[in-house]
This record gives structure tokens, C-alpha cells and sequence, in this order.
């Protein structure tokens, strides 16, 4: 939210008890008084009357009577003394704030971390360690995809790619800033495979803004393109990488939290049937593995031959 509209903002919930406490003043005055022209007080009055409790009906908005230059608030909607925070709703609303601050996503840790600070000192909590409103050890990665984000520039980006088990470079045109299931990803169009892919902050390495606006894709920047995304896979792998098809024990599901794994089918047992694609044959046998016997590989016959092969041979050697 922009400097202007967070003015307004604050300007609009102080004039009902404004001119509540200040009854019978003239537009003219009040206007000097808020430091803004009498044109731009008449848009927040307007604006007052579309106001009011959500979820309910006309009757609760905002109410004014204007009677030649004077204002008189006829109906409130509450909002006719400063808002007072209990100690939980403080101590909630500031959980709620430093899990924005330690976590990546659209809100601006700096912003946040003022809030906090605000806060504390209106409820007279002590400090936690955010004198001022600072950030301390921001991360260089975040700080770099959010200003590429709002200033509209290319992003060069050092990734690592679950599904290769690579490093690899790639110049992205950022479109939002994502939090899915407590995970916060970079949602950009990739110009090395030509389409929208999700990448998680976790698994960029290194990040840097390009002097040159990103380019604009219209398929990429529709919401129900971006939800169908979401929908087929928050990993965005590549296409034309073989898949494997899996039977996962039950006491191995925890894999599905880090691998881009769809579940094809759930069983009595609470095992399930899943499909990944992979890059290399010898990067997935040794993933399979690593599950001796909770991981089954259904298909394809080349990679359960190879692991089953290395199974053997990992069994000679304590014989």
C-alpha cells in the first residue's frame, strides 16, 4: 500500500470521531484543520457512507447529515473512539507479525517490523529485540525478489531443481509473491522453458535484479491459469522428464512434503500410489533406496530393474 493511500486511510477512521468530538465545525475548517482541501474531504464523506460492520446490511454503514457546511455523524458504526487492543488481542496480533517478519512473503518485513514496534509500545509490551522497526539480517534473496517484484524487473536466478537434483541459472519475469502451505514461493514466467513455474525461496540460492523490465505474458498473469497451476503442482516441474509411479508406505508420507509427488491413489492401509518425474535414472534409484522397503518402484521397468540391481549388489557386500 502506497505512502498517499495509507494517509488516507488513517484520515478516513479518525473523521468520524473527529467530527463527532468536534460537533458543528465547518467543512472549511475541518479541512484546514486535517491539513487537506475541502474537495478531497467531500471524497472521504462520500466515501464514509459506503462504510460500515461487514456482513451485515445498509442500516450499519456510516451515517452522516450535512447541513449547509456542517458535518453531524448520525450513526458511527462503532467507530467513535480509538480503537483499544485487550493484552490477547496484542499478544496475537504481534504473533501474527513476527511470523510475516521470519517469513517470506508479499508484506514488507520492514513495515511489519514498525507495526510491531508500534504496538508494543501502545500496549507496554516489552520490546523483542525490534527496536525502532528494524530488520535485522534481512535476507539478501528476499530483499532482492521483492524489489524486482515491485519495480517490474527481469530476475536472474540460481535455483536448485528437486526434480534434476541441479543447480541451475535462469532468467525469470516475476509476476507475485506466493504463500502456499506455509511455504513461500516466487511466482515468474521462466524464459528457459517457456511458461509460469512456482520456485521456492528456500531453493534459490542466489538472486539478482536485472536493469530491464520483465516482460509482460498475459497467459501468465491470468488468475484462473495461476490457481490451475497451484491446483496441478506447486513444484512447476519441466515437461518431457520421465515419471516414475510409486507405492509409498504409509510410514515414509512424509516424502510428499518434499518431493513433487502427485498421489494417484490412497490405500486401506494408508499407503498410496504416487507419480514423479525425474531427470536422471541414477539420481531416483538412489532416492528409492533410501527407503529400503517402503519405497516400491511400479514403473517404468527400467528403473525398478536399476534399483533393484543396486538392491543386490548393496546386499553382496555383507556377504
Amino acid at each position: 500500500m502506497s505512502a498517499r493511500l495509507t494517509d488516507r486511510l488513517v484520515r478516513l477512521i479518525n473523521l468520524v470521531p473527529y467530527f463527532i468530538t468536534n460537533e458543528g465545525i465547518s467543512k472549511t475548517e475541518a479541512a484546514a484543520e486535517l491539513g487537506i482541501t475541502p474537495a478531497e474531504l467531500a471524497k472521504d464523506l462520500t466515501l464514509l457512507w459506503m462504510c460500515g460492520l461487514p456482513g451485515h446490511a445498509g442500516g450499519d454503514l456510516i451515517d452522516l447529515a450535512m447541513e449547509e457546511d456542517t458535518v453531524t455523524v448520525t450513526f458511527s458504526a462503532g467507530i467513535d473512539r480509538p480503537l483499544r487492543l485487550t493484552s490477547t488481542e496484542a499478544t496475537v496480533l504481534l504473533m501474527a507479525l513476527r511470523a510475516l517478519v521470519d517469513q517470506p512473503s508479499s508484506v514488507d518485513p520492514v513495515a511489519a517490523s514498525s507495526a510491531i514496534a508500534k504496538i508494543e509500545q501502545a500496549a507496554g509490551i516489552a520490546a523483542g529485540g525490534l527496536e525502532g522497526g528494524a530488520v535485522a539480517d534481512a535476507d539478501p534473496v528476499l530483499t532482492t525478489v521483492r524489489s524486482a517484484v515491485t519495480a517490474g524487473h527481469a530476475l536472474r536466478l540460481r535455483y536448485f531443481s528437486a526434480s534434476r537434483d541441479a543447480i541451475t541459472d535462469r532468467v525469470v519475469d516475476p509476476i507475485r509473491i506466493r504463500l502456499v502451505e506455509d511455504q513461500s514461493y516466487l511466482q515468474a514466467w521462466c524464459r528457459k522453458v517457456e511458461g509460469v513455474r512456482l520456485f521456492r525461496f528456500d531453493r534459490i540460492e542466489d538472486a539478482t535484479e536485472l536493469d530491464e523490465p520483465a516482460r509482460a505474458h498475459p497467459e501468465a498473469t491470468d488468475l484462473a491459469a495461476s490457481e490451475a497451476l497451484l491446483q496441478g503442482g506447486i513444484f512447476g516441474v519441466e515437461d518431457g522428464l520421465p515419471v516414475a509411479r510409486l507405492h509409498l508406505a504409509r510410514s515414509v508420507l512424509w516424502v510428499l512434503d518434499y518431493y513433487p509427488m502427485d498421489v494417484l491413489r490412497e490405500e486401506p492401509d494408508g499407503s498410496v500410489e504416487v507419480q514423479m518425474r525425474y531427470a536422471t535414472t541414477d539420481w531416483m534409484a538412489r532416492l528409492i533406496l533410501g527407503f529400503g522397503g517402503a519405497a516400491t518402484v511400479l514403473d517404468p521397468p527400467e528403473l525398478r530393474e536399476d534399483v533393484r540391481a543396486r538392491a543386490r549388489a548393496a546386499l553382496d557386500l555383507y556377504t
